[in-house]
């Protein structure tokens, strides 16, 4: 069963914390950023999906004091990056390197037998449970309370991203105080019809 990550640093003006969603995703790498000292060369490569909590895993990995996290990382200078990979190894700090995208082609040799020689983590796509612990969380940090019944219609017909679950929970909760109505299930369908489209939504 999905379980939640809460992260302690968190300050959101709403006075909520962020949480991270812990299933079948991502369950691997989180237990991998738990152990960075078995990590070779202590240094780990986090790759997933847009909206998986890549950033967030960062910030929780920074919150336990078990070494540094560069977020973005495939979007920084290469030699900057190598003399930041150089500097962990002298202090004997583990490194984390997340990368936005698909892939991370890199030019400098020397950067790319490093973090080729990493440990490679991979956030995948949620399954049924998953999505329904995804569908809860975000619900839950806007307040938004779900009809009775909400995961069993929504999970089959949802699309099966992070992203995507974000923007349903979003386009539901923005009707349902734009009619000044309870999530209910007309609003679901709606919501789904606004996100996928009517000839897709027709079809579920």
């Amino acid at each position: 069963m999905p379980s939640q990550i809460v992260l302690p640093l968190s300050h959101r003006q709403d006075g909520g914390a962020d949480r991270i969603v812990v299933g079948n995703a991502n369950e691997d790498a989180v237990e991998a950023l738990g152990t960075p000292d078995s990590w070779p060369f202590r240094t780990a490569v986090l790759a997933g999906p847009p909206r998986s909590g890549k950033s967030l895993l960062a910030c929780w990995f920074d919150a336990q004091e078990r070494g540094d996290a560069i977020d973005g990382a495939n979007a920084l200078d290469e030699a900057e990056l190598f003399h930041r990979w150089n500097r962990a190894q002298e202090d004997g700090r583990p490194l984390l390197l997340v990368i936005d995208g698909e892939g991370w082609e890199i030019a400098l040799p020397d950067l790319k037998s490093r973090m080729g020689a990493a440990l490679q983590l991979e956030i995948g796509v949620p399954d049924d449970t998953m999505l329904a612990a995804l569908i809860e969380a975000h619900a839950a940090q806007r307040g938004l309370a779900l009809g009775e019944g909400a995961l069993t219609y929504l999970v089959p017909r949802a699309e099966r991203s992070f992203a995507g679950i974000e923007r349903l929970v979003a386009e539901i909760d923005r009707l349902s105080m734009e009619r000044k109505v309870a999530a209910t299930q007309s609003v679901w369908r709606d919501a789904l019809e606004a996100i996928r489209g009517p000839e897709q939504a027709s079809l579920l």
